[in-house]
């Protein structure tokens, strides 16, 4: 497990630095891409979810696009798989800063290790936060934030919270 956490770290990280000029102009484009990354622990489990995205700038600081979701989920009583895809907004404050929304209508396989049950559902969830930015070069900037499921209702829910962390990295602000 630590041995993928690493992997992607340094896949963004290197992903990041290859995007940087050296002391010449960025490629102007429209068009983002990047994504976000996360670890969860909560009632005695893990969970971790890899979400790349790619966007389109409708003007300076806004930009909506598509984002699809892998995460996978462990604990003592449950392993559960799920795959999301859905659309994102995002609004830049002073490239310092940003205000997110993400819907993602989750496709989920749950096994319940108390009992040996499969099951198959769907979940939507809206996904609303913010963070911090740090420019990494000319167009690459990393994002730390954290986003909250409006949609959230824990007797439904195969989440155990609605908050997530995020760590991303977005190519072509």
């Amino acid at each position: 497990m630590k041995k993928l956490i690493i992997l992607l770290f340094l896949n963004f990280t290197i992903a990041a630095y290859a995007q940087i000029s050296v002391g010449g102009n960025a490629t102007s484009s429209a068009w983002t891409y990047g994504g976000y990354a996360g670890i969860g622990a909560g009632s005695g489990g893990t969970s971790i979810y890899i979400t790349p995205r790619i966007g389109y700038k409708l003007v300076e600081n806004f930009e909506m696009g598509m984002a699809g979701n892998f995460t996978w989920s462990n604990s003592s009583y449950h392993n559960s798989t799920m795959i999301g895809v859905g659309p994102f907004a995002n609004y830049y404050l002073a490239r310092t800063a940003y205000i997110s929304g993400m819907f993602q209508e989750y496709f989920i396989n749950y096994n319940n290790k108390t009992n040996n049950q499969n099951s198959s559902n769907n979940e939507a969830v809206l996904y609303l936060g913010g963070g911090y930015m740090q420019q990494l070069g000319n167009n690459a900037y990393m994002q730390i934030g954290a986003m909250y499921n409006v949609l959230y209702n824990p007797d439904k829910s195969v989440f155990s919270t609605g908050f997530i962390p995020q760590v991303g990295i977005v190519f072509g602000l």
